[in-house]
């Protein structure tokens, strides 16, 4: 046996099944999902987004006996029918799983769903189930609908799911008002610092009469002012 180990469970965990041979190798995709656009007269820019979920994959066996090259003991082997039954039955409560990789040089511990899984007795040996599985990462998430109902006449605001009031706190957070450039400055950084968005540069750009040639040569120490 072996000290690797491959494991999917389901509930929290409390039902789990280990591949009882492990595959000859797991292939993980991930992609940034980043896109690039090309501004007139700023070049090109990289517009980072949210990482795309990993997908993985892999094919292997399920052995109708127990044989050395197994990667668990003997005891612990069940028929192959029964890891089918399981991953059939977890994957269509619609409920995430939780796949476990352990003992190689890159460790995986990933809330998965189940995206194919197809089987078929295998032509080598007997009873052996050839399997072919791929997984998706899960990212879970909650989301809260809440609805405020305002009271004109009270200036309170009720949360209609709690039936509380609650008083509208104001903003006393100071924008500053202007602000004097340094090395490495463009427009886009001092948006994205200021307003919280980098593209609403041309506001910052307008309000301070630049043109559009001198975007790339802005001089150190100068001093703009912000929306």
């Amino acid at each position: 046996m072996s000290n690797y180990s491959l494991t999917l469970s389901y509930n929290n965990e409390k039902e789990a099944i280990e591949f009882p041979v492990l595959p000859a190798k797991i292939e993980v995709s991930e992609s940034g999902n980043h896109k690039t656009y090309d501004i007139s007269k700023l070049g090109e820019i990289n517009v980072l987004r949210n990482v795309k979920l990993a997908e993985l994959s892999f094919e292997g066996i399920f052995p109708a006996s127990w044989f050395p090259g197994a990667s668990v003991a003997e005891e612990r082997l069940f028929e192959p029918e029964h890891y089918v039954e399981r991953i059939q039955k977890w994957s269509r409560s619609k409920q995430p799983m939780r796949l476990v990789f352990t003992g190689g040089s890159i460790d995986i511990f990933m809330d998965v769903s189940v995206e194919k899984f197809s089987w078929s007795e295998s032509s080598g040996a007997v009873g052996d189930i050839k399997y072919q599985i791929s997984f998706k990462e899960y990212r879970f998430y909650t989301a809260i609908k809440t609805e405020i109902l305002d009271d004109s006449k009270t200036g309170a605001k009720t949360d209609k799911k709690s039936g509380t009031e609650s008083k509208t706190r104001p903003d006393t957070r100071v924008q500053p008002k202007t602000y004097k450039l340094v090395a490495g400055d463009s427009l886009w950084k001092v948006a994205k610092k200021f307003l919280g968005d980098g593209s609403k540069y041309k506001q910052i750009q307008k309000l301070n009469g630049i043109k559009d040639s001198e975007l790339r040569k802005l001089p150190i120490g100068k001093i703009i002012k912000l929306p």
